[in-house]
């Protein structure tokens, strides 16, 4: 960690998005723009504050521990600094400053930059980028190799300036006194009547101040977002991304590019992941695990040597190891599996834990029930959990055998080792080794089909 202070200007609205949602809370690898970049600027900084504006209490709700500067008129990047003055009197430090939507800058590539800034004895650096096409970006102008002359805009650029490929990518470190002496001079004489902060770069550089230029490497990572073209590409490159790094710690990913897994998810060595398969949020999945295609899990855990058929959702649910589920099987709503638990086809299971080596293999729903170890749920079996006003629990304990086609009427109780026959309804409580059988008896007549073709 760096010994300055850093500030994200996240108070736009990012009218190009031609979005309800203020720009930096639309979301790439499964968190928003600025939850990226705060992530990243706390590497470095202990102190970071945030300028927010448009839907301020919104971004606020999404970083409930956030430190934040309210702009409550955008007036442009030079005013938004100028907000958080009172934040930085008295410190005499460095200011990192950070647009609140460049969610793929690393740490490294920050820390560099710094030190950068440092080296050079500098009052103010630029981070910059070479880039294909640099149409609409302001222009890094030299003065020699590391020292800048100039940025000028793409609007006031001479043919000859355009022909540059360096452009601003609008991260700066400026030391904290320089930067606020000269935005006392900053003006809002332009078409926008905005106060702009490359005007504090031009206002030092005019009074001989070293301002450095340091170049990233891989210019992806300055990759600003203003329409939702530019989102989805960045989007795209962040889970590639985390694909390559999760494929470098042993993880074996067979399509890249039909898989989207969110940069927080956790994945162990040796696990295989099939086409299509999406990961989303805090998931965290063991060792030597097998997610088959189509299957989508969110913010869930998965123990070693499980596997997750096609087609499954698994949303907020723990499974143990060594478990199997699926195909096209939901576990949701924090259902856990312990250990050896199979779960087969079209099983639906909420809110409900079973215990280890219990079975429950086709076309079954599960809710709200604690189920004990070892036990074997018939197809077709459903807990009718739902009354029309609460939501009843049922308990079957260990050893026990659900028939097919059983309905257990919550509350219920089925005692360890009991039996239930197949199609009953059960109703009240079922005592340990036990068989109850709730069904109408059956009646059988002959040659009843002969006589009615007679009529």
């Amino acid at each position: 960690m760096l010994d300055l202070r850093t500030l994200i200007l996240a108070a736009g609205k990012g009218t190009r998005m031609k979005s309800r949602k203020a720009k930096v809370l639309h979301r790439v690898g499964g968190a928003s723009l600025v939850e990226h970049v705060l992530a990243t600027a706390k590497v470095l900084s202990a102190d970071v504050s945030i300028v927010i504006g448009h839907q301020a209490d919104d971004v606020g709700a999404l970083i409930p521990e956030g430190k934040f500067v309210e702009q409550k008129e955008q007036l442009g990047t030079g005013h938004a600094v100028i907000m958080a003055s009172d934040h930085f009197a008295g410190y005499a430090g460095e200011i990192l400053i950070l647009p609140g939507d460049v969610p793929l800058i690393s740490s490294q590539t920050l820390e560099k930059f710094v030190e950068f800034h440092r080296g050079g004895a500098y009052v103010a650096s630029v981070l910059t980028a070479d880039i294909e096409n640099p149409f609409g970006y302001g222009r890094i102008v030299r003065g020699n190799s590391t020292d800048l002359q100039s940025i000028v805009e793409h609007k006031d650029a001479t043919p000859e300036i355009r022909e540059i490929r360096e452009i601003n990518s609008s991260i700066y470190v400026f030391s904290g006194p320089q930067l606020f002496e000269a935005l006392s001079k900053v003006k809002n004489t332009n078409a926008q009547s905005e106060y702009y902060l490359t005007d504090v770069v031009e206002i030092l550089v005019a009074q001989n101040r070293k301002v450095g230029a340091f170049k990233v490497a891989d210019a992806s990572e300055i990759l600003g977002i203003n329409t939702r073209s530019e989102l989805a590409n960045v989007d795209r490159i962040m889970r590639l991304r985390k694909c390559e790094l999760l494929m470098a710690e042993g993880v074996t990913i067979i399509d890249p590019a039909s898989t989207f897994i969110d940069s927080a998810v956790r994945i162990g060595a040796d696990t295989v992941i099939y086409p299509s398969v999406q990961i989303y949020g805090r998931s965290i999945i063991g060792e030597d695990v097998t997610i088959h295609s189509f299957s989508r899990i969110s913010n869930s855990r998965i123990g070693s040597r499980s596997t997750v058929l096609d087609g499954c959702v698994v949303v907020d649910s723990s499974l143990g190891e060594d478990v199997s589920v699926g195909p096209y099987a939901h576990l949701r709503m924090e259902t856990k599996l312990e250990d050896t638990v199979k779960i087969g086809n079209c099983v639906e299971i909420k809110k409900s834990t079973l215990g280890a080596g219990t079975k429950s293999m086709h076309l079954t729903y599960l809710g709200d029930a604690t189920i004990g170890k070892n036990c074997n749920i018939g197809a077709g079996t459903i807990t009718c959990n739902y009354d029309g006003f609460t939501k009843n629990p049922t308990l079957i304990e260990d050893d026990v055998f659900i028939g097919s086609d059983s309905q257990l009427i919550a509350p219920v109780k089925v005692g360890k080792g009991a039996y239930v026959g197949a199609g009953s309804s059960i109703t009240d409580d079922v005592p340990p080794e036990s068989l109850a059988i709730a069904r109408g008896r059956q009646v059988v007549k002959e040659g009843w089909v002969r006589d009615r073709k007679k009529k």
